[in-house]
């Protein structure tokens, strides 16, 4: 007999019970509305990364874009690129951090596409070698095996060490390519 495992809590936010009240959650985030749980990790120009309020594991992040929009379709160049960079980002972190064996990542668009917030945003979720363990088979739960304010405090220092270390090789690549140019001349 087949049993699906659900994420606690999560039916009660989907049928609007424990939802802030708020146009639009990820612009609440954006906006860094009091209404909404404090769960950013990481913000550049153009997009936001933060914590899943209902997690399939520890680490699970959802990147977007500060503008509200639905669809990637509708994403500049700009936004783009940016989102394409901060996964790449999200996965170092999650590396550094969390050494999963595997990830899986994409939008959900749409009711039918399994989206419960209207604001497009990616899912970068961390997986695990034998995640499933007998009490979420057998007691019909998942178990949350971390704290998401610790969760929050691993991947926001994760990010300050991911970015210094970027910072750091963008600066030599750019002193080589300077030094190269110099050279050439």
């Amino acid at each position: 007999m087949r049993r699906n495992l659900f994420i606690p809590g999560k039916m009660a936010y989907v049928r609007g019970e424990q939802k802030p009240n708020v146009g639009c959650i990820l612009c609440a985030i954006v906006d860094k509305n009091d209404k909404v749980a404090k769960l950013e990790a990481y913000r550049s120009e153009l997009s936001l990364v933060t914590l899943n309020l209902y997690p399939y594991a520890p680490g699970h992040l959802m990147v977007f874009p500060k503008r509200h929009i639905t669809d990637p379709r509708m994403l500049t160049a700009e936004e783009s690129v940016d989102l394409c960079n901060l996964q790449g980002v999200c996965l170092d972190v999650l590396d550094n951090v969390y050494s999963p064996h595997g990830y899986n990542i994409g939008y959900n668009i749409g009711d039918a596409g399994g989206a419960s917030i209207a604001h497009l945003h990616l899912h970068v979720v961390p997986r695990y070698r034998k995640e499933t363990g007998f009490i979420d088979i057998l007691g019909g739960v998942k178990i949350i095996i971390e704290d998401p304010n610790i969760t929050l405090a691993k991947v926001k220092d994760g990010f300050d060490k991911v970015n210094s270390f970027r910072r750091v090789t963008e600066e030599q690549i750019s002193f080589r390519r300077v030094t190269e140019e110099q050279n050439r001349k």
